[in-house]
Order: structure tokens, then C-alpha cells, then sequence
């Protein structure tokens, strides 16, 4: 499967109290965890665990049933994001998150490319019409 987003920023948050922990990094220049407060990974993580579900489900040529999966999806983290004062994903969360999409997809057999072109769309526009984020 994918890595998830939460996955790598965890990975950050971690590295950050470490350095922290260490002294080799200044407690002023420390974001991870106001970045990526464990409330946001794991509200975002259960919108990802539906999805993940859902992908399992999915039949391949169905583009109405994958539109569909990817909008919920979106429209969860959209949610998400206003839940958390609108800065939750900033441009490289966002940029994962469309990557993890795509590549979940993919993983389940989608082509994606060919999927987006059918419906006149780029591959980097998968998530447009519904994002927030």
C-alpha cells in the first residue's frame, strides 16, 4: 500500500524531538508538532482508513464509482482542514496527499492517466473539483 502522508509527517515530528531531545537543534526554530498536532494525524489517518476500505471495494473500470470514492475522500479532508482553523495541509502536505490518492489508486489497478484524459482532466487534477486544500 501507499505510504500515508501521516506516516512521513509522524516520521518528521519525530526526528524534530529527538534533535530536541539531543540539543542539536534551537527549541525557536522547532514546528513539527504545531505543524502536525497528533489530533490533525489521526483525524486524518481515520478519513484514510475509510478510503483505504473503500479502494478494496472499487471495480476498475467504474470511473462513476471512483469519482465518487476519490470526492468522499476529499471532501472528508476538507472537513478535516476546517476543523483545524484552515491551515491544516499547507502546499507539501497537499502535494503528498494528492500523490497518496493517485498511488492508491493506482495500486488497485486504476489508470489514473487514463481515467483523468477520459474525462478531459490532467493527471494533477484528480482532486480538483472537490479540494479545499
Amino acid at each position: 500500500m501507499a505510504e500515508r502522508p501521516t506516516t512521513n509527517w509522524r516520521r518528521a515530528v519525530a526526528k524534530e524531538a529527538a534533535e530536541l531531545a539531543a540539543g542539536t537543534l534551537d527549541a525557536d526554530c522547532a514546528c513539527m508538532v504545531e505543524l502536525f498536532p497528533e489530533e490533525l494525524l489521526l483525524e486524518t489517518d481515520a478519513v484514510l482508513d475509510v478510503f483505504e476500505a473503500e479502494l478494496t471495494t472499487l471495480t476498475k473500470g467504474d470511473a462513476a464509482q471512483i469519482f465518487a470514492a476519490m470526492e468522499r475522500v476529499v471532501l472528508a479532508l476538507n472537513a478535516v482542514k476546517e476543523a483545524h482553523d484552515e491551515c491544516a495541509f499547507e502546499t507539501d502536505e497537499r502535494e503528498q496527499l494528492c500523490a497518496y490518492i493517485d498511488e492508491s489508486l493506482t495500486e488497485q489497478g486504476v489508470d489514473v492517466a487514463a481515467l483523468t484524459a477520459k474525462c478531459g482532466l490532467g493527471r494533477r487534477e484528480l482532486t480538483d473539483q472537490w479540494r479545499d486544500w
